[in-house]
């Protein structure tokens, strides 16, 4: 069994690693940029080590920087969590050269399911439904229009390396072909060191659904069921549910057997995502897998009721996968909610700053996956993903009234985040009524951007609460100094004022 593992990451998914780590007796090692000094995982880890200035390319993606703290604290193990080098074909080797377990898939997996033109080519081989395309790299712009033509438009220009929405190019008609081809290599050049692009058909009201794989070195696969992911903007997912609204047991079945085909096409290790578009008539297409553990895990952990991460650790461990297909049920309805220090009201752009106040909510059904604390400073380098919230219900009604509820009870101060957004999607009645698909946010524009701009007043109100802990705090440890600040009578000066009058 694995005795130390060095978690390769930051922020809320380094800390989940550990907590599983902590559980199995398996000791933990946090590495932190010049930024994260005083991160949540540098604390909670049994040992932690600096490896670099706070730039990502300084720090956490120097594969040999991190390779060197392994060797030198005698982690036998690397987690690299997700993003970051989760999905980097070389640092997996690079492991397994310095005799250091990886806990994800082989080198030839992450390369073969990381370029999307191998991995259409790979899974044509093993008969699984693609969307209608090419195979091929775009080269050559004089046959451009011809293939389009073949396609059928609408069509989605898409690069074949990274993700993200990265080098991705909706086209609805001929005369901008051209355009969005040279826009989106430029693009995608720019974010991830290549520019190839190729061509599919856009299925018009997709669905975004995935399923939940884990294999092991000996053949065995299984599929945890899917994860409903079609709440996105600029195709990045905002909420995550599961069992899918849409989803009827036939079809799950499948689209099951299907991920589990796909994991094997490619002798597949460890968990991972194998992603599908779905179109209005249940009809289903692959569309990439993700070689890592997806930010949306915890959902399909609370309504299988397995650890993830765990079931990582025992298969990287060389154990074998003692879970069986037949035994697996989904209990009740999960729902996640991402929550970014971010401005919807200013197109959502990131907001770090200092936590000054948080409030997280509790009760029955809820669970709280973050790393922010009071008085921590969100740094401008990162992913401004301060925490998942997690919610179970028996039913899918009853997971959206405890979500609201504990949107609620969530207050953050100090720096901008987008629960009042999430707020308002739960009261959306496409969302309600399971009726969406990836069009949702713009489709609800209105509904969910202009009224945000009232919850102003509950904010201040945040903010004064906030603020009037802080004096009582400061009351009973320095009650001289508070004397001379505001005088012997500040809370009836507050009152008297109409402060706390809401």
């Amino acid at each position: 069994m694995i005795k130390k593992v060095l978690v390769a990451n930051r922020g809320e998914i380094a800390v989940r690693v550990m907590r599983s780590c902590r559980e199995m007796g398996i000791a933990s090692v946090a590495v932190f940029s010049e930024a994260d000094r005083t991160s949540m995982h540098v604390r909670y880890a049994d040992e932690a080590y600096f490896i670099g200035n706070s730039p990502s390319n300084e720090s956490y993606l120097v594969i040999d920087k991190i390779i060197k703290v392994a060797k030198e604290c005698g982690a036998d193990a690397i987690h690299p969590g997700y993003g970051f080098l989760s999905e980097n074909a070389e640092f997996s080797d690079r492991c397994k050269q310095e005799g250091i377990i990886f806990i994800g898939p082989s080198s030839f997996a992450i390369s073969t399911m990381g370029d999307k033109i191998t991995a259409r080519q790979t899974m044509q081989k093993a008969g699984i439904p693609l969307i209608p395309g090419n195979d091929e790299e775009i080269t050559d712009e004089s046959k451009l229009l011809e293939t389009v033509k073949k396609i059928g438009f609408p069509i989605m220009i898409k690069a074949t390396a990274g993700g993200g929405g990265k080098g991705m190019r909706l086209v609805r008609e001929e005369k901008d072909v051209i355009g969005a081809v040279r826009a989106a290599k430029s693009e995608a050049k720019s974010a991830f060191g290549n520019d190839a692009v190729y061509i599919e058909k856009y299925i018009d009201s997709p669905h975004h659904i995935e399923f939940q794989i884990l294999a092991d070195r000996f053949g065995n696969v299984i599929h945890l069921f899917e994860r409903e992911c079609s709440v996105q903007r600029r195709h990045q997912k905002v909420i995550e549910e599961t069992p899918s609204p849409i989803m009827t047991e036939k079809v799950r079945r499948e689209m099951g057997e299907t991920a589990v085909m796909v994991a094997k096409a490619v002798n597949y290790e460890g968990a991972g995502t194998v992603e599908f578009i779905v179109d209005n008539d249940l009809n289903y297409y692959f569309l990439e897998m993700n070689t890592r553990l997806q930010v949306e895990h915890p959902i399909t952990e609370r309504v299988v009721g397995i650890d993830l991460v765990a079931e990582q650790l025992k298969i990287a461990s060389g154990e074998t996968l003692d879970i069986k297909q037949e035994d697996l049920l989904q209990d009740g309805h999960a729902i996640e909610c991402r929550i970014y220090a971010e401005d919807p009201d200013n197109n959502f752009m990131p907001n770090p700053g200092v936590i000054k106040h948080i409030t997280e909510p509790l009760g029955l059904g809820v669970r709280h996956d973050g790393y922010v604390y009071e008085g921590y400073k969100i740094p401008i380098y990162y992913d401004p993903l301060i925490s998942k919230l997690i919610i179970w219900g028996k039913t899918r009604k009853e997971a959206i009234s405890r979500m609201k509820r504990a949107l609620y009870a969530y207050k953050i101060t100090g720096v901008k985040t987008t629960i009042k957004f999430l707020e308002k999607i739960m009261d959306i009645p496409d969302f309600v009524n399971g009726k969406y698909n990836t069009h949702f946010i713009e489709e609800n524009n209105e509904a969910l951007f202009t009224p945000i701009k009232s919850s102003k007043k509950m904010e201040d109100i945040a903010l004064i609460t906030a603020y009037f802990d802080y004096i009582t705090k400061l009351e009973k440890l320095q009650p001289q100094k508070l004397s001379n600040t505001l005088g012997n009578n500040w809370k009836d000066f507050g009152r008297k004022k109409g402060v706390l009058r809401l």
